[in-house]
């Protein structure tokens, strides 16, 4: 990577890991919410799906203006809203104010991987490689915000914790605001192309057609299917581990301290190191070949994961793990799967409906798991999130075999 690379993947690094910082601390605040506004798993799993599911709407008009606009200045201004969100949270005395500031967080969270991702597809020589360390930098959120959230419960009320949050977004915009690069250094055959962005709905509605009559489609899919498992598995994950025996709470120095909060954050940390491998793995191999195979595993580790969590502490080990690792490295794969089937044009846009299937479509995988969490249990959950993942690696079988008809790696 050049220096060019380096800068502008260690801006879209710092939207990334704030991004993931704050969205996997919600489900550990989830418990907390149920005793405290005294609502069902059900009720809270729609009130945090509709703020989730705002990240996905707002991701469509996000990826227009990633067409249009400087993306630096739109990733610092998403990380200076997520931190705004949190301060609602914080306050919040009661469920619709607390629906509130989520919805604020999901708002400008939907500003993120619009702008991030379409800078690295327009920007980074070394998309691939660029992509692993954006994979690796989001799973550092991921674990270290709920590891900081957990530690940070264990003595403070969660209402404080949630003000404490508010600081890396506020260190993540002042970094990044600093930090200088050339967004269209991949693409310089036309750097005046933001003007062809689309200026209408009639011109929005022209350039979907066209962006959909190609492989994108099914690129498309497996990115919703993708999101439908994750925002299912990984919401209510935390209440899932704490109802493991061997995770019972543990006092401690006047303090009780939860295994299960600090299990939730190890699987995200080994979540990085399957970020960085996919993103690896898709400048090497086609990433629709990559997909399928691992999606294959997604689902064996999905059907095996409660099993394993209730046998001996070697398979609860392996199973988070094994979890972290496959659930993770999916997500370079299909990014570089998008940027390959998109126009450059178009990869703001492109993005934009990727992460409109992500998370809006995805954020139903919220409501069903608390759905099923209610009325059944967590063995009933992983079994039907299979279905998502395993419809996922057939749809990748077919762009795979779609690409190599049309003469691609």
């Amino acid at each position: 990577m050049d220096a060019n690379d380096r800068a502008l993947t260690a801006v879209a690094m710092l939207g990334h890991a704030t991004f993931h910082t704050y969205e996997l601390v919600v489900p550990l605040f989830v418990a907390l919410w149920l005793d405290e506004f005294a609502v069902a798993a059900a009720e809270l799993g729609i009130l945090v799906g509709a703020g989730f599911a705002l990240v996905g709407v707002g991701a469509l008009p996000a990826g227009v203006l990633a067409d249009r606009y400087d993306s630096k200045r739109l990733i610092v201004g998403s990380a200076l809203g997520m931190g705004g969100g949190f301060v609602v949270l914080s306050a919040a005395p009661n469920a619709a104010v607390l629906g509130v500031g989520l919805a604020l967080w999901g708002t400008a969270a939907s500003v993120y991987h619009p702008a991030g991702l379409s800078l690295i597809s327009r920007g980074a020589s070394e998309r691939g490689t660029a992509f692993a360390y954006h994979g690796l930098a989001g799973n550092v959120g991921v674990a270290v915000g709920p590891l900081l959230g957990a530690v940070l419960l264990a003595f403070l009320h969660w209402r404080a914790v949630a003000v404490v949050l508010v600081v890396p977004a506020v260190v993540a915009a002042a970094v990044g605001r600093r930090i200088e690069f050339d967004e269209r250094a991949a693409d310089p055959a036309d750097p005046d192309e933001r003007a062809n962005a689309p200026a209408d709905a009639a011109e929005l509605v022209a350039r979907t057609r066209r962006l959909f009559a190609g492989g994108f489609a099914l690129a498309f899919a497996v990115a919703m299917l993708y999101g439908l498992y994750y925002r299912g598995a990984f919401t209510f994950l935390p209440d899932v581990l704490a109802d493991v025996p061997l995770f019972e709470p543990v006092p401690f120095a006047g303090v009780t301290l939860r295994p299960s909060q600090y299990a939730y954050a190890g699987l995200l940390a080994v979540g990085g190191a399957g970020q960085y491998v996919g993103g690896k793995l898709s400048d090497r191999v086609a990433p629709e070949r990559a997909l399928a195979v691992t999606f294959a595993v997604l689902v064996a580790v999905s059907l095996a994961f409660v099993p394993a969590l209730n046998g001996s502490v070697a398979s609860l080990l392996v199973a988070c793990a094994l979890f972290g690792f496959v659930a993770y490295a999916v997500a370079p794969m299909y990014q570089s799967t998008i940027a390959a089937h998109a126009p450059s044009d178009a990869h703001g846009l492109s993005f934009g409906y990727t992460y409109l299937g992500t998370f809006g479509v995805g954020a139903f995988g919220a409501s069903v798991a608390g759905v099923v969490l209610t009325y059944a249990d967590a063995a009933a959950l992983f079994t039907l999130l299979a279905v998502p993942a395993g419809l996922a690696a057939v749809v990748a079988v077919v762009l795979a075999v779609r690409r190599g008809d049309e003469g691609g790696d």
